[in-house]
């Protein structure tokens, strides 16, 4: 029997053994000799509990060691053998041991290999693992694969090649030349020159067609890379993917980039490429053409009203009817929603007469109703007409030419324009204006204007709104009314408002780094602004960046919001408000409100437009309107800013119903940023005293046209100490009314141009607390009844008078405007009261969301706190400081016995009675014992971040 040399005689061939062969093998080996061991690597070393210094040990050593492990590696042969081992301090060692015989060191000479159970299992899902994962992979891609021996001419495919070609049971090996009768005939020898022209090592890829077996033709992406193994051979590799779907779908969009989904008519890319083949065959064959741009606005207001597919009936239905006009060499296409497009062939547009024509025969044809449901709709057109080569010179500009053509039908009663050049001067215009609009931040061209906004209250100016003004280089004085539009339009309102803000936010620095009391200033955003993603934090930054609080910032929205209606606008709203910005609604009045939309959105103040504050000689339907608005805004908790007030009846109209501010050129026109520093510094622009004044006298008005008449009722109530203002007619009696705040009125019943009643009517309409009263010597009975009746009239006194009779009646007049004015005072003061409590109500709500947010947070955690604890495998409970088990998980409940319920049970009743120290000590803990007839480790573990609140038990158990 052979052995090997001993380590001292030869210690360079042992060195190398354990180096090169076993110290870098990945599982545990042992030499044998004569079934005593003779070197073992680190590995196995571990392996059995070791360190890995065990592999210096000498056989003597080793079979010390591990004396029980040994005799488990005699005499196995070529056959594997489980083996166990103990390992003190540590679970038990199981592993499969196999055994080679290893002759060129001599007889009796094996190599052993221990390789850790748990290890194998782990190698045999790894590979079981990725054959599932590659079938899989080809399923859901689908796609086959197949490896080929180009030397042998052998493949061997997968499950997903057999799929994709409709034989299952190939599954496996092949003749490799068999995979060609699944390529169609044709195709045959261009997959296979490919195949015999590959370059090592370098992939491939082609498309070609694949015939299935139930004789269904596929899109195929093939695949392959050929490499040369160390061996010598060539071996190949092809993946087969199904592009079918995808080669449909991309004909699917080719189809959808030319044609127009509904119609099915060409579109305007198409439309385009066939004006570009013409104006090109022009440059061979000289002759013109002309195309007709049509706007049919019903299709747009059909899909508003009744929703898209009452849009697309009527468009089908427009398209039907200009197919049927045109001849072969013309064109019909769909260039938009409601925009159509005729490309005229050169019959229908030799001549102007016979553009004309058709053009006319156009319009005829459009102007038969089309009925839809229960409905009939008449799609009138706007035609604009250009020709080539007169107009244009190139296919997109023939189809702006026609597109312009169709401004020469607004405002006029024909539906037919052709293009001229006095037309394109306002397009002209408007894009000069557009390309101005670019460039007009960076040169420096935009300007900011104020108009104070004052409170009525006080008279004071509390803000004032920010306009944008534009003096271009190469425009002039820009109107904004002209620019806004265009900006809006564009989307350069964006860019505008940016630039607008972050200098308002400069210029309120500078005011507070100078001093100067800041006012608040409105900026005005438009809904394209408002769907900007970053909205928010831009104005954070702004206010940030220059130090502005956000209380001396406002913003004022357009009308269209209300319309619009979207989540994200609101959201975006209440968030600005949130921060501290007043929130307006601008222009309210002039659009199609939707009141309950205004009812949710965040809104501070409601902007009345000039349209809706009437004068005091204004109908009075206007009236009733103007204050309806007010009341529905007080009735929202929202202030009321009145803007376009120029006169003082208008003032005083607003005041009398309880409008909360102003704004007007009359007392506050658009000043630039010098006038308003100015005004800063010195004294703003205040009301007139006596719009303040008037509310500490007691007023009486007195209208009559005889001069005797008013003397004397002067002189009878100068004594009762009222300010006593006078009129000679119903008209003028108005203006008194506006000039002055009136308790009492007392009119003649007969005057010039308006009888009495029908100035008390009025008068009610417009101020509808004052006390009137009519003293005449003319008895109208209807006239007076019906005054009487509808509350217009308090009193009807006749002439002539009894003094005292006359006093006593306006006293009690004076009395009932006193009760009015502090029912009045008592509505405001309730009015403010519920104006701070929905502010209370509002911070309440939010800090009862907050809450209720991070309770639902708590809960989360809880609830995915105990699923964890379930799912843990070994025993788990929780105690509290007096000793239950407050927690138990699903390991413990099985442990202890579905039938006995833990929650609730004195811990010490159901744990061994040794472990009772663990939880009544601090700190972590930890103890072995014996607990039905097994052996067990528990650990405890206090929890409680400030206070201890119990302990964590966990058992394990030993093996």
């Amino acid at each position: 029997m052979s052995t090997l040399p001993a380590p001292d005689r030869e210690p360079r061939t042992r060195q190398q053994l354990r180096s090169q062969l076993f110290d870098l093998a990945p599982v545990g080996l042992c030499l044998m000799a004569a079934g005593q061991p003779q070197l073992i690597n680190r590995r196995l070393a571990r392996m059995l509990g070791g360190d890995g210094h065990e592999t210096q040990l000498s056989p003597a050593e080793l079979l010390r060691r591990w004396p029980a492990l040994w005799p488990q590696f005699r005499h196995m042969g070529d056959e594997h053998r489980v083996v166990s081992i103990d390992r003190p301090g540590l679970a038990p060692f199981n592993g499969r041991a196999f055994s080679r015989p290893l002759s060129a060191l001599g007889e009796d000479q094996e190599i052993v290999t221990l390789v850790n159970e748990a290890q194998l299992n782990w190698m045999s899902f790894s590979s079981d693992w990725q054959a599932r994962m590659l079938a899989l992979t080809e399923s859901m891609s689908h796609t086959g694969s197949a490896e080929l021996d180009l030397d042998r001419g052998q493949a061997v495919v997968s499950r997903g090649m057999a799929t994709l070609v409709g034989r299952p049971e190939l599954d496996g090996a092949q003749k490799a030349w068999r995979l060609l009768r699944w390529v169609p005939q044709e195709e045959r020898g261009y997959v296979a020159s490919i195949w015999a022209a590959a370059i090592d090592d370098e992939p491939f890829e082609f498309q070609h067609r694949l015939q299935t077996a139930d004789g269904q033709r596929l899109e195929i992406l093939h695949r392959g890379m050929v490499e040369v193994t160390p061996d010598g051979r060539r071996r190949g590799y092809m993946t087969l993917q199904n592009i079918t779907l995808q080669r449909e779908t991309e004909q699917r969009i080719q189809e959808l980039a030319n044609h127009d989904e509904v119609t099915g008519l060409p579109n305007r890319k198409q439309l385009l490429d066939r004006i570009d083949a013409a104006v090109h065959a022009a440059s061979w064959d000289p002759r013109a053409f002309a195309l007709l741009s049509i706007q049919i606005d019903p299709i747009d207001q059909l899909s508003q009203a009744m929703g898209y597919g009452a849009g697309d009936a009527l468009a089908m239905a427009v398209a039907a009817r200009l197919s049927a006009l045109v001849g072969p060499d013309s064109l019909v296409a769909r260039v938009g929603s409601g925009e159509f497009a005729l490309l005229l062939g050169e019959a229908e547009s030799a001549t102007p007469e016979a553009l004309q024509r058709t053009a006319r025969q156009v319009v005829g044809a459009l102007a038969r109703p089309e009925r839809l449901g229960c409905a009939e709709i008449v799609p009138l057109a706007q035609i604009g007409v250009a020709s080539f080569p007169s107009d244009a010179q190139s296919a997109s500009q023939l189809l702006e030419a026609a597109q312009t053509a169709r401004l020469g039908v607004q405002g006029t009663s024909d539906q037919v324009a052709f293009f001229t050049p006095e037309i394109t001067a306002k397009a002209m215009r408007r894009l000069a204006i557009e390309s101005g609009l670019r460039h007009a931040v960076e040169r420096e061209e935009l300007r900011l204007q104020f108009q104070l906004q004052i409170d009525l209250s006080s008279g004071s100016a509390v803000g004032a709104e920010v306009l944008l003004a534009w003096h271009s280089e190469a425009l002039g004085e820009v109107p904004p009314e002209e620019f806004l539009p265009v900006a809006r339009q564009t989307g350069l309102i964006v860019a505008l408002g940016d630039w607008q803000r972050d200098s308002v936010c400069e210029l309120l620095q500078r005011w507070l780094r100078q001093g100067v009391r800041p006012l608040r200033l409105a900026l005005n955003h438009s809904v394209l602004q408002l769907q900007q993603p970053d909205l928010v934090p831009k104005i954070q930054r702004s206010l940030l960046e220059h130090g502005v609080p956000s209380t001396l910032l406002g913003l004022e929205i357009a009308e269209q919001v209300l319309m619009n209606g979207s989540p994200d606008v609101a959201r975006k709203l209440a968030e600005l408000r949130a921060l501290g910005l007043e929130i307006a609604l601008d222009d309210f009045g002039t659009g199609y409100s939707n009141l309950n939309q205004l009812r949710h959105l965040p809104v501070d103040v409601l902007k009345v437009h000039r349209s809706c504050v009437p004068d005091v000689t204004a109908a009075s339907g206007a009236v009733s309107l103007t204050r309806a608005i007010i009341n529905l805004a007080h009735s929202l908790q929202m202030k009321v800013l009145a803007e376009g007030v120029e006169t003082e009846g208008q003032l005083t109209l607003l005041m009398a119903n309880g409008c909360d501010r102003l704004q007007g050129t009359a007392f506050s026109p658009v000043v630039d940023q010098a006038t308003l520093e100015a005004q800063l510094s010195t004294e703003l622009p205040r009301l007139p005293e006596r719009f303040l004044r008037r509310q500490r006298e007691r007023t009486l008005l007195l209208v009559d046209d005889e001069p005797n008449i008013v003397a004397a009722l002067k002189r009878l109530f100068r004594r009762d100490g009222y300010r006593i203002v006078t009129a000679a007619s119903g008209l003028e009696g108005l203006q008194r009314m506006a000039e002055y705040e009136v308790d009492v009125v007392l009119s003649d019943q007969r005057m010039p141009g308006m009888t009495g009643v029908e100035f008390l009517r009025r008068a009610k309409e417009l101020y509808p607390d004052t006390v009137r009263m009519v003293l005449s010597g003319y008895t109208e009975l209807q006239s007076i009844t019906d005054a009487v009746n509808e509350g217009a009239i308090y009193r009807f006194l006749t002439k002539p008078w009894d003094d005292e009779r006359l006093r006593v009646h306006v006293q009690e007049g004076f009395h009932q405007k006193g009760l009015a004015d502090e029912n009045r005072r008592l509505a405001l003061e309730v009015r403010g009261a519920n104006e701070e409590l929905a502010v209370l109500n509002g911070r309440l709500e939010r800090v009862l969301s907050t809450q209720q947010a991070q309770l639902g947070l708590e809960a989360s955690r809880a609830t995915a706190a105990r699923d964890m604890l379930d799912l843990l495998p070994v025993p788990a409970m929780g105690i509290d400081p007096a000793g239950l088990v407050v927690m138990a998980n699903l390991a413990a409940q099985q442990c202890w016995g579905a039938e006995r319920l833990l929650l609730g049970q004195c811990a010490a009743s159901v744990l061994p009675a040794e472990l009772a120290p663990l939880w009544a000590q601090p700190g972590e803990q930890s103890l072995d014992f014996d607990w039905s007839g097994r052996r067990w480790r528990a650990r405890t573990r206090p929890f409680g971040a400030s206070a201890p609140q119990g302990h964590l038990l966990v058992l394990n158990e030993l093996a």
